[in-house]
């Protein structure tokens, strides 16, 4: 994983001394090679000792590996974006500008994505999900747009699924949950108790939970059995907001698209069932 994502997606359980290095690094990763480990920590105010520990908390031997290591990435990014990038727009022309940024962000924001979601981790899910008697699927607002859409792709695969937007109905549909079975909780921020209150349900009927949730620390998350991360970060809230409905689209295409693979029979349901849809549409 490259550095930079790393110290991002361990963010949230850092001291306050390691979340200030990180944020600094973070902001300023380009120009971190003019910085010793003194001179850092003296624009932070904390000792070169806790630069030292930092570095070493993420593998690396002491801080120049560290800062050897985000160099490398740095340099890769900047010597792969000319042949990715559209030609550079003129300074005013804000419509270039926008597209472009809005482009590499959703791509950047992907990519960390992909990577905070490990083969193993991933893999896990897809077989809970395939070997599931039912799977329950569950989300409160924005999120249960992404619950209602990746439900219904759950059913064209003929998997039996449970899914309502109202916690109350939910709760109720709780006392068909079985040994196996599995339930997805969406949700942002991983904070509503509503949810935590039907995942500790669900689990005490002995059924597994994934929650999806942003890969900072959460209640929902904490208790899952499984869990996938989005990562979106953007400092105007408008496109962190889009950057977040972009990567967790991703991730959830992904996985249907392995749960298509992993079962030929869901494959052949699929199939059927899109039939189905495709006479029903023409009649």
């Amino acid at each position: 994983m490259p550095p930079l994502v790393k110290i991002r997606s361990e963010r949230d359980h850092m001291s306050a001394i390691e979340r200030r290095i990180a944020d600094f690094i973070l902001d300023n990763a380009h120009l971190l090679r003019d910085y010793s480990s003194q001179q850092l920590a003296s624009a932070l105010g904390v000792s070169q000792s806790s630069v030292v520990k930092f570095s070493q908390k993420f593998g690396f031997r002491g801080y120049p590996d560290l800062k050897y290591s985000i160099g490398q990435a740095v340099a890769r990014n900047g010597a792969d974006a000319p042949a990715q990038a559209a030609p550079v727009a003129d300074e005013g022309d804000d419509f270039a500008r926008i597209e472009e940024g809005l482009r590499r962000s959703k791509i950047a924001a992907e990519e960390e994505t992909r990577l905070l979601n490990p083969r193993a981790r991933i893999e896990e899910i897809v077989g809970l999900l395939d070997g599931a008697g039912k799977v329950f699927v569950f989300g409160l607002g924005d999120d249960g747009l992404f619950a209602r859409e990746f439900s219904m792709r759950l059913s064209l695969l003929g998997v039996l699924t449970v899914h309502h937007a109202d916690p109350i109905l939910m709760m109720a549909n709780l006392s068909a949950a079985r040994p196996g079975d599995v339930m997805l909780l969406f949700s942002e921020f991983g904070q509503l108790p509503q949810l935590s209150q039907i995942s500790r349900q669900f689990q005490a009927c002995e059924g597994k939970v994934v929650s999806i949730t942003r890969h900072t620390a959460n209640p929902l998350r904490a208790h899952a059995d499984a869990s996938l991360v989005v990562s979106a970060h953007d400092p105007l809230p408008h496109v962190e907001a889009l950057l977040y409905r972009s990567s967790l689209q991703y991730l959830l295409d992904f996985l249907f698209v392995l749960l298509c693979h992993a079962n030929p029979e869901r494959h052949r349901q699929l199939g059927i069932n899109l039939e189905r849809i495709r006479h029903l549409l023409d009649t």
